[in-house]
């Protein structure tokens, strides 16, 4: 008996419970009506969105001036700071004896650089002069070489050649004279009509001549097969040597002038880089001299770095200064900017060229304008040093004409407006809240609050822009519930759960009871009434006809059913 009865009239209590926590949350909305619940009238009207930052005003257009001098120089003079200073007036002067020596031994070498540079340029010139003669000559020679084979071939030769065969055919006619005169003399011999003398003479001339045909003939052989082969080989070659030797030549006097460009070249490039040493040196020693390029007001950089400047030495005379190390700021004064670390959570409001309001400590009296110039496109590294995770992200708010009040180093606020509506809802940011993950509000309705889905514009951390989901005047609850205690559901929904309660009891009956403590508000009987009238034919059946006494009065001696004090 116990046991069904915790199974059935159990959940029905528990039921009950939900229904008398949603009546007495209900009627503390009543309550609430008498004005104790904090509320805000939805507004209609002009918004500004925008979101507000500290800053630091710094000049816009400032000139660092820094040490140009290489090394470590000391400083001799020193303008003071906060001096006005004009065009050309004399900022620093550098300590600069030791680029003096070193300028002396510079312009001893300048000069003997410049004296081997010149031999090389009047050595290149001669080596020149002497390769063109010494190809001229070449080319000269091979010339001569063909035109003495042309002719041997076609001159001398030939002619050599006629005049031995015209040697042969007078020796032989020579020849054949002399035959026939000794055959006449032989005959005139015989007859007696010649003396022995005269024949033999005849004889004599006969052998002469058969001589005199052999010689030309042996002379014609010999030139044909040695002179001629012998000379037509010694001229051919003569002409391949002065062939080779015209290429030798060009080889030669090329790789001479190659030689001697070169010698020039490198004497050319030493001479150079000494000179650039020496010019580099009369810069270095200009420099250790620095005037104001413009107008301006004297900073030192130690003063414009503010805390993280303790650890440097203050700018001073006799202090010795590093290459590219910031000597002086001289900043225009008419051109400011505001320096603004914005958090991450503003990047997706804040864009480049959004207007901005400033407001500076030392000028209460005093509004700027400006706009957004540039955002860091990475957070600042120091934004971790006190160890906070949240980023920050460098950016610049250029102002406009300042007249001159704005000094670097001033406080100030600046006010970024994102957006500017002339007539929009609004609601205040504490009035939203989520359920269920989207965007609601509370508004006032008879017996309490409902909740409200909308959609939501832009904010600026006090106002939100409602775009839809409330209208004018409506009362929204300013301090609603969190996601997770939302009581005032409708009666649909209610009836839904206390349905499906009492379905999932049916299904599920408790098996091994425990002693059980249901708490109830104060008269949960008239609040149960309350809840009947309210919803009417949408309260479950099971809780139509409960009697709450009844229910109290037969429950088992270790299930406790009593209103909470």
């Amino acid at each position: 008996m116990q046991k069904n009865w915790f199974t059935k009239k159990s959940m029905i209590g528990i039921g009950i419970v939900i229904i008398v926590l949603f009546l007495f949350l209900r009627s503390c909305g009543s309550e609430g009506e008498s004005g104790d619940e904090a509320t805000f009238n939805v507004n209609r009207g002009p918004l500004t969105i925008s979101v507000t930052e500290s800053g630091t005003i710094n000049f816009r257009n400032q000139i660092v001036i820094k040490n140009e001098v290489e090394g470590r120089t000391t400083i001799l003079y020193l303008i003071r700071e906060g001096v006005k200073v004009k065009k050309g007036e004399l900022l620093v002067e550098l300590d600069a004896s030791p680029l003096q020596d070193r300028l002396v031994d510079q312009q001893i070498r300048v000069e003997n650089t410049q004296a081997a540079f010149v031999r090389a340029r009047e050595n290149l010139d001669v080596v020149k002069s002497e390769s063109a003669s010494s190809l001229e000559k070449s080319e000269l020679d091979l010339r001569f070489a063909d035109q003495d084979l042309k002719k041997y071939i076609e001159g001398e030769y030939p002619n050599e050649l006629s005049k031995a065969e015209s040697d042969i055919t007078v020796a032989k006619e020579e020849l054949s004279r002399a035959e026939e005169r000794l055959k006449w003399s032989q005959v005139l011999f015989n007859e007696k009509y010649l003396s022995q003398t005269e024949l033999q003479a005849d004889e004599l001339a006969a052998k002469k001549a058969r001589l005199s045909l052999d010689q030309a003939v042996s002379a014609r052989d010999l030139l044909v097969e040695y002179t001629h082969t012998k000379r037509l080989a010694e001229l051919e070659s003569n002409a391949k040597q002065s062939v080779m030797a015209l290429d030798r030549t060009k080889k030669k006097t090329g790789a001479d002038v190659i030689q001697a460009e070169a010698d020039l070249k490198a004497k050319d490039s030493e001479f150079k880089r000494e000179s650039d040493k020496l010019e580099k040196l009369n810069k270095q020693i200009s420099k250790t001299k620095i005037y104001a390029p413009n107008d301006g007001l004297v900073v030192y950089p130690t003063s414009g770095k503010g805390f993280f400047s303790f650890s440097e030495e203050p700018l001073q005379e006799g202090k010795e200064v590093r290459e590219r190390e910031e000597l002086i700021y001289l900043p225009a004064a008419d051109s400011v900017l505001a320096e603004v670390k914005l958090n991450e959570s503003l990047l997706d409001k804040v864009k480049i060229g959004l207007p901005v309001r400033i407001t500076v400590a030392a000028l209460p009296d005093q509004i700027f304008t400006g706009k957004v110039f540039s955002i860091a496109p990475l957070p600042d590294a120091g934004s971790g040093f006190l160890g906070s995770d949240v980023k920050v992200f460098n950016s610049e708010i250029y102002i406009d004409k300042s007249g001159g009040a704005l000094r670097t180093g001033m406080s100030c606020e600046v006010e970024i407006i994102i957006a500017h509506y002339d007539d929009v809802l609004y609601v205040p940011v504490q009035a939203v809240t989520r359920h269920e993950g989207q965007p609601v509000v509370y508004v006032r309705r008879r017996g309490g609050f409902e909740p409200r889905q909308v959609e939501l514009g832009l904010d600026n951390n006090n106002m939100v822009h409602i775009k839809k989901g409330v209208e004018k005047d409506e009362e929204v609850w300013l301090t609603p519930p969190i996601e997770a205690m939302v009581f005032n559901d409708s009666p649909d929904s209610l009836s839904e759960n206390l349905q499906d309660a009492l379905d999932e009891a049916e299904k599920n009956p408790l098996q091994d009871p425990v002693s059980p403590e249901i708490k109830l508000p104060d008269d949960p009987e008239k609040m149960l009434e309350k809840l009947k009238e309210e919803m009417g034919d949408d309260l479950p059946e099971e809780l139509q006809d409960i009697d709450i006494k009844e229910i109290m009065q037969d429950a088992p001696g270790d299930v406790s059913i009593t209103p909470p004090n």
